[in-house]
């Protein structure tokens, strides 16, 4: 054997399968290095998703372990490529120990790489709930963003048409050009602005201009409502205006066949009734002017204002005419407005005493003292001109208090007491 130590190599076939073994070892690693690194690119985007939306705690964390992970799929990746480049196993002279070491490092580079495999698949499947949240907020931005310029378009539109009918609407107008910077916002996405903010800002551009187009398209309903009140009240004034002018002639009749104490609280309505049907005629004048010169809003509180007045009015007006005639009534006969009242007084007292054999005090005591106040208010009517206005105000209030007691029982009864 020439008489030296003899080179081993590669003739064998234990030898090549030594070298076959390391180069499996390596295919194998080489895979779970590439399917370790394309866990790590899939997930990272499920990572960009959710932290693109969830600004929570738990979102916040999730990106950090994947940092976490990050760095630990370096190193081992760093571990793999350092020991591949370590074992050339396509050389001629490679001996036995360098292919069989070369296999257990490999094996142990792929069972390190297999191993956070794992546990980045377990990681990936902890975020489950948290990506379905973030992935279904994400495919709800692009409806959002188009709702809103719909939106925009549509209330531009409205606009538009009212114009066309002569209508101003520059306070509608206005209001939709301060959407203009918002609209350039939802332009700019969500890169731009963040996910969350810019569903927010298209959710509340797409609210507005939903209720500009609402108002627009109802503006030619507001200015005829507006015109219907304005003729309606105009009327009412001018009725009023007459009818206030007929308040001094019942003073008259009151001052001359009644007491004082009759009329007295009735002196100031003819001035008072004067004075707010010349107020109301101002305000529809200005409400006038309001809608001729399309000042919505103003124009609703003139005329609001013009209601209150000749309701007011109207009431003591009314009140004036209507204490002539009671006062009629009850000189002529007062026996019928007396005996209504004992009637609702005895109405009373026998709901008091139903399915008792003694009524209850706190029935019993206002019952009682209304009596006594009905023939005291009778008793009054002395003089010349008696206070028949005291009597008809004395016997409303017993009336009052009359029915505040049968109400009282009602409600005791009903609740079993």
């Amino acid at each position: 054997m020439n008489g030296g130590t003899r080179r081993w190599g590669w003739g064998g076939g234990r030898a090549e399968h030594l070298r076959a073994d390391a180069q499996a070892a390596r295919d194998a690693a080489a895979a779970a290095f590439y399917e370790l690194d394309t866990a790590q690119r899939d997930l990272r985007i499920s990572i960009e998703t959710i932290t693109a939306v969830d600004s929570s705690p738990a979102g916040r964390k999730a990106a950090a372990d994947f940092a976490d992970f990050g760095r630990r799929i370096d190193a081992v990746s760093h571990d793999y490529i350092s020991t591949v480049d370590a074992h050339e196993l396509d050389r001629d002279d490679l001996d036995a120990s360098a292919a069989t070491r070369a296999r257990a490092e490999l094996d142990r580079a792929r069972q390190d790489l297999e191993r956070v495999k794992g546990e980045l698949d377990r990681f990936a499947q902890s975020l489950g709930p948290l990506l379905t949240r973030a992935e279904n907020q994400l495919s709800r931005l692009a409806p959002a963003v188009e709702r809103a310029r719909q939106g925009l378009l549509a209330a531009s539109n409205a606009l538009d048409a009212v114009r066309g009918q002569g209508l101003k609407a520059d306070d509608l107008a206005a209001r939709l050009a301060a959407l203009s910077p918002e609209l350039t916002k939802l332009n700019e996405g969500a890169g731009a602005h963040g996910v969350q903010e810019t569903l927010k800002r298209a959710d509340r551009v797409a609210r507005e201009a939903e209720a500009i187009r609402a108002d627009a398209e109802g503006l030619p309903q507001k200015a005829a409502e507006i015109d219907k009140r304005l003729a309606s009240l105009r009327t009412r004034t001018e009725a009023l205006q007459t009818r206030a002018g007929q308040v001094e002639p019942v003073l008259s009749e009151l001052r001359r066949r009644f007491s004082i104490a009759c009329w007295q609280d009735l002196q100031d309505v003819p001035r008072q009734a004067e004075r707010s049907a010349r107020q109301a005629d101002e305000k529809l004048r200005e409400a006038r002017a309001a809608r001729d010169e399309q000042r919505w809003a103003d124009a609703t509180s003139l005329l609001s204002t013009v209601r209150a007045l000749l309701n007011t009015t109207d009431e003591a007006v009314k009140a004036a005419g209507e204490r002539l005639q009671r006062l009629n009534e009850v000189s002529f006969d007062h026996s019928k407005e007396v005996e209504r009242t004992r009637f609702a007084i005895r109405d009373a007292q026998r709901l008091a005493m139903a399915g008792r054999s003694t009524p209850d005090p706190r029935h019993a005591g206002p019952l009682d003292n209304a009596v006594e106040r009905v023939d005291r208010a009778v008793a009054s009517l002395t003089g010349r001109h008696p206070d028949y206005w005291h009597l008809l105000s004395e016997l409303d209030a017993v009336r009052e208090t009359v029915q505040q007691v049968v109400e009282r029982i009602r409600q005791e009864r009903a609740q079993g007491r």
